[in-house]
């Protein structure tokens, strides 16, 4: 089987929406800049990159989708929508990849060289989310949409939010240390109520020794002698 007609049916099997692998090959942008990126790459290896970028630049232009001529792509990648999506010179994608519309395989800024993630097989990255850096995410990973991603991700392993973080693996939820179980952690307020109980408990023995001292100093205080009474029984 031809590579270019097994990548359409690949997508078609993927994609509900797709009728038939002829109408990815004719009416899908993703498919259309991934044939396109196929000749560029070839170009750029060839040393010829003012055609290669060229090419990209075309591509980008007809389909929304900028791919440097350099990235290294797997086969049977499925950009769906594609729109927005950009794909740096230095990464890499391996084999049946998913990618939605808005994706970034990009770079910090701060590294030299390799710049750009290497994209293990398996692997789906949702829309809007932003990998950054000269990274591995591994195989059959899942990218939640609009997440940043900044480390390392390991194989069978989701990843969502900003900055990303593992919420999956394997299957099994990763449990977050600031994850509110209403099941197993204690009620903050209840939690409160006790604690000025609590207080209110110590403050009343402090209360309550003060007022046995005082009362103590109270009865040790004898009734001085009355004078007047003791003069008039002298005069008597």
């Amino acid at each position: 089987m031809f590579r270019w007609y097994e990548e359409a049916k690949s997508i078609a099997q993927r994609d509900p929406a797709a009728r038939s692998p002829w109408q990815v090959i004719f009416q899908y942008p993703g498919y259309k800049a991934l044939r396109r990126h196929r000749l560029a790459h070839w170009f750029h290896k060839k040393g010829m990159h003012w055609v290669a970028r060229a090419l990209s630049e075309r591509t980008r232009h007809k389909t929304g989708i900028e791919i440097h001529p350099g990235a290294r792509i797997g086969k049977c990648l499925f950009i769906d929508h594609g729109m927005g999506v950009v794909i740096g010179e230095t990464a890499e994608i391996g084999d049946y990849c998913t990618i939605y519309h808005g994706v970034t395989l990009g770079g910090t800024g701060k590294e030299k060289g390799k710049r750009h993630p290497t994209i293990g097989n398996n692997v789906l990255i949702g829309a809007g989310a932003k990998i950054l850096g000269p990274f591995t995410v591994g195989d059959n990973a899942k990218i939640g949409a609009n997440a940043v991603v900044t480390s390392e991700v390991e194989p069978n392993t989701t990843v969502v939010g900003v900055p990303g973080r593992a919420v999956k693996r394997g299957g099994e939820k990763i449990r977050q240390s600031f994850e509110l179980d209403h099941i197993h952690n204690p009620d903050p307020v209840s939690q409160e109520f006790c604690r000025i109980r609590n207080e209110l408990e110590q403050l009343k023995k402090v209360l309550m020794k003060y007022e046995n001292r005082l009362n103590d100093m109270r009865g040790g205080l004898k009734s001085p002698p009355d004078c007047d009474d003791d003069d008039s029984n002298q005069q008597a």
